[in-house]
């Protein structure tokens, strides 16, 4: 038996596994993990009724299910696969072939010169419990989202952040974007997100953070009104009541965002 297990079939096995993982990442962050489990259960029945007990009349009534559950499946989990489809395209190996293959990226766009006006703005608003809530653009374009919010085109500056977001501004309630160093809009509206692992002190700003974390790959910014706490939201994890340091390391890719350390 062990003859025929050739190098094919071991990547075969190690890439299952590794989607099966990520699956099971992406379903556990959205709350859906019940759904994917009943699903998983439903096959496990379909293989065992189709093919291992050769039950015709069950089996070929449950194969007209898989066939249309297929097409139910594309719309129930059409968040996750697209957020899925996303984590693929954005992987740090297809960045690297776009770049050899596709259109270099603009000069400048990767300088950090963002990083300490960010961060001075937020330890200021987190001092003065000033609610605020700013999305960094990653490889994941955010026109769309720009458009829902008065456009910008300035230099990155800790004042004008800080006067954006004051209380009697009319911009403070939306979302800031910030893309290739520059300030493009605020006021925006950003997806919420539906998970419930979410406790209750941490309100719309948060979870509007988390919304845009799971469709993009933007890092976002919260800064809690009520607490007057940083937190930092990123490919569906979120790091809460972190230093201005820790920010900083964030935005420079020094550190990682995890879940509610």
């Amino acid at each position: 038996m062990w003859m025929h297990f050739g190098i094919k079939d071991l990547i075969d096995v190690l890439l299952v596994a590794v989607f099966l993982y990520q699956t099971y990442k992406i379903m556990k962050s959205s709350g859906t993990l019940a759904i994917f489990s009943g699903v998983v259960s439903f096959v496990i029945v379909w293989i065992l009724v189709s093919q291992i007990l050769e039950m015709r009349l069950l089996g070929a009534i449950l194969d007209k299910v898989i066939s249309v559950g297929v097409i139910v499946l594309i719309i129930l989990f059409q968040d996750e696969i697209r957020r899925f489809l996303l984590a693929l395209g954005s992987h740090k190996g297809w960045k690297f072939l776009s770049k050899l293959f596709g259109k270099h990226r603009e000069n400048g766009e990767n300088d950090p010169s963002f990083v300490a006006p960010v961060v001075l703005a937020c330890m200021n608003m987190a001092k003065k419990k000033t609610g605020a809530l700013i999305c960094i653009e990653q490889d994941v374009d955010l026109t769309v989202y720009e458009h829902t919010g008065e456009m910008f085109n300035a230099d990155v500056n800790a004042r004008l952040i800080e006067n954006i977001f004051f209380k009697n501004s009319p911009l403070h309630d939306g979302a800031m974007i910030i893309a290739k160093n520059r300030i493009r809009a605020a006021g925006c509206i950003l997806p919420v997100a539906q998970t419930a692992n979410l406790p209750k002190e941490m309100g719309l700003r948060h979870r509007s953070g988390l919304g845009m974390s799971f469709e993009t790959d933007a890092l976002v910014i919260i800064v809690s009104e009520e607490r007057g706490k940083i937190s930092v939201a990123h490919n569906g994890n979120l790091s809460v009541n972190i230093s201005g340091e820790e920010l900083q390391q964030i935005l420079c890719g020094e550190r990682q965002v995890t879940n509610y350390c």
